[in-house]
């Protein structure tokens, strides 16, 4: 069964990364006859400056049509006036609320040949497992009023952080499903003791656990949450948040590996389909890929970005829209080959180190994916 990908390379470093996520699809595609096709559209600053809008018609109904969507990144410095009535963010939120894309995945787990990237402690990053379940479609990025406005005082501003008990529902569900094929442990993170929405987090996530006993649970304040990532990260397995809090425990947790340039993400939706891979009918979600890091403008161009984040997105891609779990694996199996062989990018290698570029670095995961075929 065919398989038709949007691809939305986006501003920075975006086109860079995704286009060496794309070649490894391909070359996977030529070994495993995966039949996938590829379609490219715009989005962000890109998709200002060409058509006046940060997500065009013509790139929503593309993704519309797919069966999944692999994304670069979005932003820079060219759009970054605070007073811009269009800006490229604006695009992606849009998307992830135009195909309810509610969940976003975010694995943390440190290459066993990169432990020694991360600034912390060996004994403290060796051995760490866990996936970050932000919801993506509720909180203060979605919610009204949010505006400046000139006030008694002078200028203000307002935004509204506002969820529903079903909002909350589905992720903490999606959590306890995830942790049962994992280390069987959720974590649900709030900031209860301040805040109502919170307080409405923490009694819904409560009512989930009390009908998935067999799953261990805790509740954590998001400020306890943000020390105990940095001081013992090993005791979490599954972490479930609100959007906020989630966007910004991620990027404190993508340090454990020592660089967002290693960290994929899912983004995963309501719409449902079956589709048949080796003569077997297996589940399949759709979603947006996309590595973690933004579209770092200050390299773009220059051909040093690390693209495997990207690449390893793709691999979710096949896991989750897909349900080419054995792809998938043949992919995350070629990034770890690489890693072992001691290619680094810029961003991976210590002083003295030898550099390679985005397109060597792709080029070395293409030849892993060759050499695991044959």
């Amino acid at each position: 069964m065919a398989a038709k990908i949007a691809v939305l390379g986006g501003d920075g470093i975006g086109p860079e990364v995704t286009a060496e996520a794309v070649a490894c699809l391909r070359a996977l595609d030529r070994r495993a006859g995966l039949g996938l096709e590829f379609e490219e559209g715009q989005i962000g600053g890109c998709a200002i400056d060409a058509h006046g809008t940060a997500l065009p018609d013509s790139t929503l109904r593309l993704v519309r049509e797919s069966d999944a969507v692999l994304l670069g990144a979005v932003g820079g410095p060219k759009w970054d006036d605070p007073k811009a009535v269009v800006r490229p963010e604006q695009g992606l939120l849009t998307l992830r609320r135009e195909l309810e894309l509610f969940a976003n995945l975010r694995p943390v787990k440190p290459v066993d040949a990169l432990v020694g990237a991360s600034t912390l402690k060996e004994e403290v990053v060796r051995g760490v497992d866990i996936l970050v379940i932000r919801e993506l479609t509720g909180g203060i990025y979605f919610g009204k009023p949010s505006e400046r406005r000139d006030g008694p005082h002078g200028r203000e501003a307002v935004d509204t952080l506002l969820y529903t008990e079903g909002e909350i529902q589905r992720v903490v569900e999606m959590a306890f499903d995830l942790a049962r094929g994992r280390k069987n442990k959720v974590t649900s993170v709030d900031k209860a003791n301040v805040l109502s929405s919170s307080r409405l987090w923490r009694e819904v996530a409560g009512e989930v656990a009390a009908k998935n006993e067999d799953v261990a649970f805790e509740n954590l304040l998001v400020d306890a949450m943000a020390m105990h990532l940095i001081s013992r990260p090993r005791d979490f397995d599954v972490i479930v948040t609100e959007n906020m809090f989630g966007d910004i425990l991620t990027d404190e947790a993508a340090m454990l590996p020592g660089s967002m340039g290693l960290l994929p993400s899912a983004s995963l939706g309501t719409r449902r389909s079956e589709r048949t891979v080796n003569g077997e009918k297996r589940a399949a979600i759709f979603g947006l890929y996309e590595p973690i890091h933004g579209s770092a403008p200050d390299i773009a161009g220059k051909g040093v970005a690390n693209p495997l984040a990207a690449i390893l997105s793709a691999a979710f891609l096949l896991r989750y829209s897909l349900a080419a779990e054995e792809a998938a694996q043949r992919i995350e199996a070629a990034v770890a080959g690489v890693l072992a062989d001691g290619l680094r990018t810029g961003d991976l290698a210590r002083p003295g180190e030898p550099r390679v570029s985005t397109t060597e670095m792709g080029a070395a995961v293409r030849e892993r994916l060759a050499r695991g075929a044959a």
